[in-house]
């Protein structure tokens, strides 16, 4: 794929954005399964990506699937369909690893 056809930061920082505040909104009675998920997919992240990483790298991840992420959903709340929806669970477990990247700082990316 070359490079004018991956996702810019700026697009993905948007859906991860949006993930975080779906996380927030979800119902009271939902949020312990959503959480569970989203902290088995980044640990996920954290094994897949090894030690320091930048967000660059996380959107490359992000950008070449997240199959393996619905996947681990499923596993990990199998009784529970709607701790499989990516745009919850997914996007708030990126948005939330993305804090931890070398080049990411209070909501913004050093350049």
């Amino acid at each position: 794929m070359g490079s004018l056809d991956r996702m810019p930061f700026e697009t993905a920082h948007e859906q991860w954005a949006a993930g975080l505040r779906r996380m927030e909104d979800a119902p009271p009675d939902q949020r312990p399964t959503l959480e569970r998920v989203a902290r088995r997919i980044e640990q996920e992240l954290r094994r897949r990506l090894g030690g320091p990483f930048t967000s660059e790298e996380l959107v490359e991840l992000y950008d070449s699937g997240t199959g393996w992420a619905s996947d681990l959903a499923y596993e990990t709340a199998p009784e529970e369909p709607y701790a499989w929806d990516a745009r919850i669970v997914i996007d708030a477990a990126f948005g939330r690893y993305l804090r931890s990247a070398t080049d990411y700082a209070g909501g913004r990316r050093f350049e």
